[in-house]
C-alpha cells in the first residue's frame, strides 16, 4: 500500500501535483499501450526444446543451458520428485548494478507495526543516500498509502474486505486510512527531503502494486522514474510483506527488475511475514538481511553501464537489441 502528504505548505503542493498527476491511468489509455492479440503470439516459437538448443539463440548462453541449475532441489522418492525447490541464480555482488531502494507504506499511521524494522529501514536509507553521493546509478524512492473512505473508489480490494470494520471508536477494515492526512506522513525517521519530495521520489499510491500508477501517457509512474535512471534492480522493504511487497515483488520482476527483499526491514500485521518470505525466496526475489544490503551497498557496489541487462523499449525490461 501507499501514500503520502508533508509536513510545510510547499511539500504538501508538491505532493498534491504528483497525485494528480499519477493516481489513475488517464481516459482512453492503456498500461500496455501497443499490445496485440498478434504480436503478442508471434514471440511464440512453437519449439522443442531440442529445436531450440540446436542452433545458437539471441541473449542465451548455450554451455550453460546445458549444465544442471545450482538453484535447484527436488525430492528424492516424491511423485515427479515433488515437492521442487527454487531460488535466485545470482547475487547482487555478481555483477554492476543499477540499484533502487523502494519503501512501501512506511507512513505515521503504521508506526505501531513499523516500530520492529524502524532502525533497519533508517540505515538502509542512509546508506542508500550515502551511495547517491559517490555516484549515479543509485535511487531511493517512497510511496504511501491514501485509500480513504471517502475517496469514491470501488474495486475489488473494496470487495476482497467488505463493507464493514469502519466504526470510528474501533476500526478494523485495512483498505482505509483512519487519521487523515497526518497518517499519511513518511515516518520522521526517514522521510524524503525537500530536494527529494520535488523531485518526485515520494508519491501516493491505492493499489497494493507500487507500479500500479500511471501518468498521463498510460505509463507507470514508477517504472518511468526507474528506467530513466537505468535502474535494473529494485531493493524491497516497508509494509506489508503479504501485500504491497509481495504484489511489488512480482510487478517488478514481470517488468524486467531484478528484486531483492529485505526480510528484517519488511513487516506487517499478520501471521504471514515469514510465510510471504519464503514465497518470495522460491518464485521472484532474492530474499536478504539488512546487514547483508549495508554490506553489499558499502563495499561491493559497482555502478552498471545503462542498458547492460534490462531494457527500456519493453514492458517487460528484455534487454532492448
Amino acid at each position: 500500500m501507499t501514500r503520502l502528504l508533508t509536513g510545510n505548505s510547499t511539500r504538501t503542493s508538491v505532493s498534491h501535483e504528483r497525485r494528480l498527476s499519477v493516481g489513475q491511468t488517464a481516459p482512453g489509455t492503456c498500461p500496455r499501450q501497443g499490445t496485440t492479440l498478434a504480436g503478442m503470439n508471434a514471440e511464440t516459437s512453437g519449439r522443442t526444446l531440442d529445436e531450440a538448443l540446436a542452433e545458437p539463440r539471441p541473449h542465451r548462453n548455450m554451455e550453460a543451458a546445458l549444465q544442471p541449475m545450482d538453484n535447484f532441489a527436488s525430492t528424492p522418492g516424491g511423485p515427479n520428485g515433488q515437492p521442487l525447490s527454487f531460488w535466485a541464480s545470482w547475487n547482487l555482488e555478481d555483477r554492476p548494478r543499477r540499484i533502487a531502494l523502494l519503501l512501501d507504506d512506511c507512513q505515521e499511521e503504521y508506526r505501531p507495526y513499523a516500530e520492529q524494522i524502524l532502525a533497519n529501514l533508517t540505515r538502509l536509507v542512509g546508506t542508500f543516500r550515502a551511495a547517491q553521493t559517490r555516484g549515479d546509478g543509485v535511487a531511493v524512492v517512497w510511496s504511501a498509502w491514501t485509500r480513504t473512505f471517502d475517496d469514491g473508489i470501488s474495486n475489488a480490494m473494496d470487495r476482497w474486505y467488505g463493507p464493514q470494520g469502519l466504526r470510528p471508536e474501533n476500526p478494523e477494515n485495512p483498505v482505509y486510512v483512519f487519521t487523515g492526512a497526518p497518517g499519511m506522513e513518511v515516518l520522521a525517521e526517514i522521510a524524503p527531503t525537500d530536494e527529494e519530495v520535488g523531485g518526485g521520489w515520494f508519491y501516493h499510491g491505492k493499489h497494493l502494486d507500487m507500479f500500479w500508477n500511471f501518468d498521463e501517457n498510460g505509463d507507470s509512474y514508477l517504472d518511468e522514474k526507474l528506467k530513466a535512471e537505468g535502474i535494473d534492480t529494485i531493493v524491497l522493504s516497508g509494509l506489508w510483506t503479504d501485500e504491497c511487497i509481495l504484489s511489488t515483488a512480482y510487478a517488478g520482476n514481470s517488468r524486467g527488475y531484478d528484486v531483492v527483499v529485505v526480510s528484517d526491514a519488511t513487516a506487517t500485521a499478520t501471521a504471514n511475514h515469514e510465510i510471504s518470505l519464503t514465497v518470495a525466496s522460491s518464485t521472484v526475489a532474492n530474499v536478504l538481511s539488512t546487514d547483508d544490503v549495508v554490506a553489499y551497498m558499502s563495499n561491493d557496489f559497482v555502478t552498471g553501464e545503462r542498458g547492460a541487462v534490462k531494457g527500456i523499449r519493453h514492458p517487460d525490461g528484455r534487454k532492448d537489441d
